[in-house]
Order: structure tokens, then C-alpha cells, then sequence
């Protein structure tokens, strides 16, 4: 069994995503997930290949930002935002990933639309300091 600290489980969880949202490297983002992966989330399939699966449908635009990242134990809450996926808002999203073995081993999330300032009751953007334009 690998045992990772907090900042390493940090660390490969935004590598990761990068490798898989961002530059789109299905096969160098494999190593980063267990084949036993486990998919909480109701928008995915189940396992690493329902994942993988969904980003190839999504368009090339797709991209993955992170604002913030805490860590404990095992546990990784990624507050991040996936823009460019073909819908007319950007998701800001709560992934909580479990690490296990030095890999991303179970995953649940929250997902919202991103709140433009005249839909933000709080007149505060969702992610970062801005609105998006």
C-alpha cells in the first residue's frame, strides 16, 4: 500500500485533471486512476472508462481551472471550473476524490452553472474574482 501525504495527493489530483481535461492524453491520465475506480457522480458513468468515455464525447475546447484545493488524509476537494464543454455556462464544481495506492481511487461531485453578476443574488462570482464575460 503507497502512503501519500496530503500535498502529494494535492499534487496528483490537479496533475491528473490537467492530463485528462486539458491536454486530453487518455493514455498518460490512465496511470493517475485505479482500475477499480468507483463514480459517485450521477453525470458519469460508472468506473475510470465512464469517464474517460464522457471527455472524449465533450469538445476539444474543454478546460479544467482550479481556485482552490484542500486535502485530508486521503481526501482531495478540488473547487475548480470546467468551461468550453458546449453549453452556454461554465460548471463550477466540488470534486471530492479518495486516494488510495498513490491513485484516484473514488470520486463525487457537486456541479452548478456559473452565475453571471445579474444572476447572483450575493452580487459575488461562483469562482475566483470575477464574473466571466
Amino acid at each position: 500500500m503507497v502512503k501519500t501525504t496530503s500535498a502529494q495527493n494535492k499534487a496528483l489530483v490537479l496533475q491528473a485533471f490537467d492530463t485528462l481535461f486539458n491536454k486530453r492524453d487518455y493514455e498518460a491520465a490512465e496511470p493517475f486512476w485505479s482500475d477499480r475506480y468507483i463514480q459517485h457522480s450521477a453525470h458519469i458513468a460508472p468506473g475510470r472508462s465512464g469517464l474517460f468515455d464522457l471527455v472524449r464525447t465533450l469538445p476539444d475546447t474543454l478546460r479544467y481551472e482550479n481556485h482552490l484545493i484542500l486535502a485530508e488524509g486521503d481526501y482531495v476537494i478540488a473547487h475548480g471550473r470546467f468551461s468550453g464543454h458546449g453549453r452556454p455556462a461554465a460548471w463550477v464544481a466540488a470534486d471530492i476524490v479518495r486516494i488510495e495506492d498513490g491513485k484516484l481511487a473514488e470520486h463525487w461531485d457537486v456541479l452548478q452553472d456559473e452565475a453571471t453578476k445579474a444572476q447572483s443574488a450575493s452580487g459575488l462570482p461562483m469562482f475566483g474574482d470575477a464574473f466571466p464575460e
